[in-house]
């Protein structure tokens, strides 16, 4: 490139990363009298093939903002770790044949060297590492207070179980119903697991959204996954064959008696449109009813094809299946008419209590479902035609009885109130998200920190004896059953109860990679203290993330992980404030030159140790920034990456033109403007329009002969964050012998920014035709004139009639012929 030949900036680069790492330029204390901003990006899971390109675009993004607050006058706490364990890890780990430990570990200092290539001002000093023992032993301990306070359960229930990867999956970790790291297809799996009661906090979840300055998209996501509805939960009484066939003597039978089946709904209201009930396939009515069902075999053969189903899968299944359970049937709680059982797999017992009262006149799904099996269809809200599909709109309500003529809101309420009275059910609200999966079957994560006992059940391990470390077996591969491989280090399971001193055997389920990395945020403030996980001391000072950039991948699973983790934290009196991130955005993806997804399979993937090896740093760096709106998605564009780079030797060759003159009124209104404008598009994170701005900056003055020192530095500093090497080189040579990291931000003067002059565009029938500069306050007649006596608008007008001119002021003026 010939810009290497310009100013080498390979060599510039290598000489300011090494300065500031000498002088320790990013360190941070909580010793300052200054304002604290604490920024924060999602540390990386160190992969085998290193950093891409799109971890360059937020780790650039966010330090743009680090070293603007710092000019600022901020005391700024940017860090960085490594998300180091988990399943990926351990895949690569397996591919090459290698342990895991050594694996990461070699990973991790790739990334490390890969990083401070890119010039981040991130603090080293408070550098993590999840798979470290010495920062896991707090992940158990936090873990062990869960369990303290009812948080931690172990209990058999229904798993995602990905066959291929011989891993249990959260409804978080799959896409489309298939694994997010295999693409393959997941079947359920019941075994006993650990489970945090992470929807136990859905309520606080929520409520604490008011108080964060998140995007109302992801906000809306947050809430969208924690699906919380408000209703009524309804009892309806179950009866068998026999009890329906002697009414009189079912008090003597009430051996078969089986009792109630409670529904929750959102919709009490429909209730007398009921013409039939669906129920999960795992519901405890089956087996409590077994005795008494006609088509068993059939019903258990159901269970067995759904069982092979994700929740989504089943979610999703446009075709509606299911089986009519023959011998039992439910009662309406009003009309006291029998109702038809089905047991279907559209219905989730993950959410409400596993059973639905079908209305198929106002609920599509059960429309379909009606419709499939020959069910009768009830009309109990006017408005709509049935005949095609079900009516979900508003109405007045008809055909129930004591509802009759009131309004949705009114029967709603009303219904409540009846069903309450009657005590056949409860206003009551319910939440779609399950409680947190925690086990993994996996080697590559944190122990449990838990023994079971025979005696005692299950205890966690004294303080003492944290961390629990990972024991290193060379088996670490995940067995075809789902059991976990630490169940084959045999002299490591068996142990000693803490409680009682007797036999016991020690939890061989590791934690998910979501544990470390759900309160990382809290091991930054105080990395290197033994004694807690950090001290309260530095967590009040730093208090909440200011700003905190991510994935929008991770919205509905680390973010609100993390969110979880942090309120029962709050909630155990360990942290003083309940939400951890004030503010919370995040990017748009990298795409490869072709526009797709970047992968090795398309071989579409751009390495940034390529580009900076041709290009230098500083342009990848403002290119990433330049590329398009950081929140959209962007196509990687070569040519727009040599324009990069020609823009930055343009500047760097203005040191060679400097004059210890004063600036010149273009300089003064082009550098005043520019301030104003990128200081005020780097807070509103407009990082292409900032760098726009620099170049019509540099576009306005390119012209001169020479340009004033003051100029070039003031120009130097606002270009810093995004190009920090090549800008501490202009430093330098203009004189200076101070860092410009050092430098405050320079601020404008109003009175350069008032426009003398202005551009008027010029139009015949609305088609843009020429342009003219005029005085600011030009009149409206003047402007007429002007643009009547244009030449170009005289060819276009030529000998036509005007039949009018508009004039928008201080934009243009419109001749209508």
């Amino acid at each position: 490139m010939a810009n290497e030949k310009t100013y080498s900036f390979s060599d510039i680069e290598k000489k300011w990363q090494k300065n500031w790492a000498e002088k320790n330029v990013f360190h941070t204390t909580e010793k300052s009298d200054k304002e604290k901003f604490y920024c924060l990006i999602e540390f990386p899971f160190p992969s085998g093939a290193g950093l891409h390109v799109g971890h360059v675009r937020p780790y650039t993004a966010m330090d743009v903002i680090a070293r603007k607050k710092r000019m600022e006058g901020k005391n700024v706490l940017f860090p960085i770790g490594y998300d180091a364990f988990g399943m990926q890890a351990e895949q690569y780990a397996i591919k090459t044949g290698q342990h895991p430990k050594i694996t990461t570990e070699t990973n991790c200092e790739n990334y490390k060297k890969q990083i401070q290539n890119l010039g981040i001002s991130f603090d080293w000093d408070r550098e993590v590492n999840t798979s470290h023992p010495d920062y896991y032993k707090w992940t158990q301990w936090m873990f062990i207070q869960f369990f303290k306070e009812g948080l931690a359960y172990k209990a058999e229930d229904t798993m995602n179980w990905c066959p291929a990867c011989k891993l249990a999956l959260t409804n978080e970790e799959l896409e489309q119903g298939k694994c997010e790291r295999c693409g393959g297809d997941v079947i359920q799996k019941r075994k006993s697991q650990w489970t945090l009661r992470m929807k136990s906090y859905s309520e606080k979840l929520i409520e604490g959204l008011d108080r964060v300055d998140y995007t109302e998209s992801i906000k809306a996501q947050q809430k969208n996954w924690i699906g919380k509805s408000v209703g009524a939960e309804i009892n309806f009484e179950v009866k068998t064959r026999y009890e329906l066939a002697q009414p009189a003597k079912s008090n003597k039978i009430s051996n078969m008696h089986i009792g109630n089946l409670s529904v929750f709904t959102t919709r009490p209201d429909t209730l007398f449109g009921v013409t039939f009930m669906v129920i999960a396939p795992e519901h405890p009515l089956l087996k409590k009813a077994e005795k008494n069902i006609l088509n068993l075999d059939e019903i258990q053969s159901y269970q067995d094809a759904s069982n092979k189903k994700t929740d989504m899968q089943r979610q999703e299944n446009k075709e509606k299946t299911g089986v009519e359970i023959k011998g039992i049937k439910a009662i309406h709680p009003f009309t006291k008419k029998e109702i038809p059982i089905f047991v279907a797999d559209y219905v989730m017992m993950s959410y409400g209590s596993g059973a639905i009262m079908a209305v198929p006149a106002h609920d599509q799904r059960d429309y379909e479902f009606a419709k499939k099996f020959d069910l009768s269809i009830q009309e109990v809200v006017s408005g709509g035609d049935i005949g095609k599909e079900a009516y979900v709109g508003d109405g007045t309500l008809i055909n129930s009885e004591f509802l009759n003529d009131l309004s949705k809101t009114e029967a709603i309420a009303k219904a409540i109130e009846e069903i309450q009275k009657q005590n056949i059910g409860e206003k009551k609200i319910e939440y779609k998200m399950r409680d947190w999966l925690f086990s993994r079957q996996r080697y590559w994560g944190e122990p449990v920190p838990m023994v079971y006992c025979e005696k005692c059940g299950w205890e966690p391990l004294p303080e003492s004896a944290l961390p629990l470390e990972l024991p290193p077996i060379q088996d670490y591969l995940p067995t075809e059953d789902g059991d976990a491989p630490l169940a084959r280090a045999t002299d490591w399971v068996n142990t000693t109860c803490p409680k009682c001193g007797g036999h016991a055997k020690r939890e061989t389920d590791t934690m998910p990679n979501w544990a470390g990395s759900s309160w990382y945020y809290l091991r930054y403030m105080d990395p290197h203290n033994d004694a807690e996980f950090s001290s309260k001391e530095k967590m009040n000072y730093w208090g909440q993330v200011d700003l905190y950039e991510g994935g929008q991948e991770h919205t509905t699973r680390h973010l609100l992980y993390a969110r979880f983790w942090h309120k029962a934290l709050f909630d155990m009196g360990l942290v003083s404030f309940d939400e951890p991130f004030k503010n919370r955005f995040s990017q748009g993806l990298i795409l490869g030159p072709d526009g797709a997804k970047m992968s090795k399979s398309k071989g579409n993937v751009v390495n940034p140790d390529d580009v900076r090896a041709e290009y230098g740093t500083d342009t990848l760096r403002t290119y990433e920034m330049f590329i398009g709106p950081f929140t959209e998605a962007v196509a990687w564009n070569i040519n727009a990456m040599i324009g990069v780079s020609r823009f930055l030797t343009k500047i760097f060759a203005l040191t060679e033109k400097t004059s210890n003159r004063e600036m010149n009124e273009t300089e003064l209104k082009a550098i005043h403007r520019a301030i104003k404008e990128v200081g005020e598009r780097i807070d509103s994170r407009k990082f292409n329009t900032a760098v726009s701005g620099l170049m019509e900056c540099y576009n306005a003055i390119a012209s001169q002969k020479d340009f004033a020192k003051d100029f070039v530095k003031r120009f130097a500093q606002i270009l810093n964050p995004f190009a920090p090497h090549l800008t501490e080189e202009i430093w330098g040579k203009l004189g200076e012998k101070e860092m410009l990291v050092f430098e405050p931000w320079p601020t404008y003067d109003e009175k350069y920014l008032v426009e003398e002059t202005i551009t008027i565009v010029l139009q015949v029938n609305g088609k843009n035709r020429s342009e003219i500069q005029v005085p600011l306050e030009t009149s409206k007649e003047e402007l007429e004139s002007l643009a009547k006596e244009n030449d170009k608008i005289k060819n276009f007008i030529s000998d036509k009639p005007i039949r009018k001119i508009i004039v928008v002021p201080k934009r243009l003026v419109n001749i209508v012929v």
